[in-house]
Formats: C-alpha cells, structure tokens, sequence
C-alpha cells in the first residue's frame, strides 16, 4: 500500500519550480529547502538542541518544503535555540516571515517561505507528537549531529 506523500506525489500533473523529479514522481523539496533546514538544524544543535530531525512535507503543503523539528530542555534554551537559528539563517539572507510562540515559551515556530523550524520544550513536543502526525512524509538527511537522537 502506498502511503499518503506517494499518493500525492503521483497526484500533481507538474512538478513547481525547484523540485526534483524521479521516475515521474515529485520525491523531495527543492535543494534549498533542504539546505536551510541542515543549516537551521545545525544551529539549533549549536545551542545543544536535542532530537533534531527534519521531515520533507512538500508534497502535503504547498506553503512550506521541510519541518526541522527540535527539542530544549527549558524555556531559556528554547529561546536561545531560536535565535541562533534566526541569526544563521539571517546571515544567508533569510528572514522569518511570521515568529510565534516567543511569549508561551513552550513551542516556538519559526515560519520561512521554505522551511518551518519547530523549537520545543521536550513536554509540549511529546504532547503534540509533530513527528506521528507526518510520519508518512520522507525524513531529510541531516548531518550526524551530537544530541540528535532521530
């Protein structure tokens, strides 16, 4: 049984602008989709981010290409994690379109045109369980990163 992604996958009759095809099927974000969230990932990992993953949504979402989701321990890390990821990602000329979540702490969300960064206390991310919900969607290649347990 084929699940959802390849479903929609097959689906589209055009392929958008950047994306990759292979054997007639849409099968990732476009590379640099896939290139902010290693360097989003890598930030956050910078600030000692832990279960760091990334999950390729693009053929679900036509709004955004790839989720990096993370973890914190406190809401002071969380923070801190989220602004490493604005101040690297800002260096490569990008900035977020919309920034939610800073006053509650628990779950901030970092909203590129490319990429959306989920920045969590670890009991608000086992709460919501991000990862079940697109679980059928392709996982980004990260670098090996210490902390990263995915």
């Amino acid at each position: 049984m084929r699940d959802t992604c390849d479903t929609l996958r097959t689906a589209r009759s055009r392929p958008r602008d950047g994306l990759r095809v292979n054997e007639g099927l849409v099968v990732s974000a476009t590379a640099q989709a896939e290139e902010l969230a290693v360097v989003a990932a890598t930030a956050a990992q910078d600030k000692l981010a832990t279960d760091v993953i990334a999950i390729d949504v693009s053929a679900h979402l036509a709004l955004s290409d790839v989720f990096v989701i993370c973890s914190g321990a406190n809401e002071r890390q969380v923070a801190a994690i989220v602004d490493n990821v604005e101040d690297e990602l800002r260096k490569l000329g990008h900035k977020p379109l919309h920034r939610e979540g800073a006053r509650d702490g628990n779950w901030i969300l970092l909203d590129y045109p490319e990429i959306v960064v989920h920045v969590f206390l670890a009991e608000a991310r086992e709460f919501y369980r991000l990862e079940r919900l697109w679980n059928d969607c392709p996982r980004v290649d990260l670098p090996e990163l210490a902390g990263t347990a995915s």
